[in-house]
């Protein structure tokens, strides 16, 4: 069974101390996307090549300009993922601080939002399939399948993750097992 919410966050931080190189985590609150969905991980001022979906598929989608986080992981496979696709991001413009700056407050401000949201991705995934150049035809498909996803993880898993969530935000600490959740 899922458990309402894990904190991906300390085994994202050993996979990436565990590797030489390039810093992983650099991107900056501020100048994150507006469209990731709350919570620990996020994309900033991400590249333009559109690389994320290569190693993340179920969480990164594109922005044209921008790589953004629509799906927090929620165990170990689906963190190494997201820390893979950060890790080949030509600028390091993924960060992991997302929970030194989502309130319960802010968080339901963006779920608020959602209807925004969700149209952006459903017209974002249209303009894509309808793309021409033959050539990038298969990028421009997995592009649409992405913010076709986001679309439908908002209509059924995100409240419930975002409710868990919500429950780390205020009190620092995983719920546990039959624990009432906040609402959004």
């Amino acid at each position: 069974m899922q458990p309402a919410y894990w904190d991906p966050v300390p085994y994202a931080r050993s996979l990436v101390t565990t590797t030489t190189g390039s810093p992983v985590f650099t991107g900056v609150w501020a100048e994150r996307h507006w469209l990731n969905v709350p919570g620990p991980f996020y994309g900033a001022n991400t590249d333009t090549m559109e690389f994320g979906r290569e190693a993340a598929p179920h969480h990164v989608a594109y922005a044209r300009e921008h790589e953004f986080v629509y799906r927090q992981p929620v165990n170990a496979f689906e963190t190494e993922a997201l820390v893979e696709a950060a890790r080949i991001e030509p600028y390091s413009g993924y960060a992991c601080d997302g929970d030194d700056h989502w309130t319960v407050g802010s968080v339901r401000d963006w779920w608020r939002d959602r209807g925004r949201v969700r149209a952006w991705a459903l017209a974002a995934a249209a303009e894509r399939e309808a793309e021409e150049d033959e050539r990038y035809r298969g990028h421009h498909q997995d592009a649409a399948q992405g913010h076709r996803d986001f679309a439908a993880h908002i209509d059924d898993s995100l409240e419930a993750y975002l409710r868990g969530y919500l429950f780390w935000l205020d009190q620092r600490r995983e719920p546990r097992p039959g624990e009432a959740l906040p609402r959004l």
